[in-house]
């Protein structure tokens, strides 16, 4: 039986919905943050040297990092769902769109996040050029998403949407942005939050957590 581990309010909800979407067994196993530091658990850091989330069992493998457990279980449990083939039209916008959730968006949310909590001024150079970053990928995303396509992809549902919908969202609780400004993602998050999969998966791993869809 496959195992996730997911740690509350974090990127690991990526696996939780891929399952669910997916429609495979797994066995999950939820961990809390620490209430001070809201860094993880113990329990977190004995099973992997990071003591990240997520990471999955299955069997003798252990492992870590979301986009490569999604790549994982698409391929081992999902009989390749959810990833388009590179005979697919939009491949490219798939296998684009998929690195940039981890490699683009996310990274710059969290320095922005890193930097609030350093309490510097609004006209600090930094943290100036930083925001200027993510305005900058929530602009792509905006532009990608008011440009006729339905999902990250295209046409169609992928993992490209399980990997960027969680900086647009949970993420949110730890650094507040407002996506007034952005009202094809706002859209694009709607359809997101009408997904039975993406219901049943936050009400599994964050039960009673405010989904931030808008």
């Amino acid at each position: 039986m496959l195992t996730v581990h997911h740690l509350g309010r974090s990127q690991s909800e990526r696996i939780v919905w891929l399952c669910e979407e997916l429609g495979i067994p797994y066995d999950l196993k939820l961990h809390e943050r620490d209430k001070a530091t809201l860094l993880s658990p113990p329990a977190l850091k004995a099973l992997h040297p990071l003591g990240a989330a997520p990471v999955i069992e299955d069997g003798e493998v252990l492992l870590a990092e979301s986009g490569a457990v999604v790549e994982y279980i698409i391929a081992r449990h999902g009989g390749g769902r959810l990833a388009l083939k590179p005979g697919h039209p939009d491949y490219p916008h798939y296998l684009y769109w998929l690195h940039f959730a981890n490699g683009t968006l996310q990274p710059a949310m969290g320095r922005m996040m890193i930097l609030a909590r350093l309490g510097l001024p609004a006209d600090n150079p930094v943290q100036a050029a930083m925001r200027g970053r993510l305005e900058r990928a929530l602009g792509l995303v905006e532009a990608r998403l008011a440009g006729g396509a339905t999902w990250m992809a295209g046409a169609e549902f992928t993992a490209a949407d399980i990997m960027i919908v969680f900086t647009l969202t949970t993420m949110r609780s730890f650094f507040p942005v407002d996506l007034a400004p952005w009202p094809a993602i706002r859209a694009y998050l709607a359809r997101v939050g009408a997904r039975e999969g993406y219901q049943r998966a936050m009400a599994k791993g964050d039960p009673g957590m405010p989904l931030l869809l808008s």
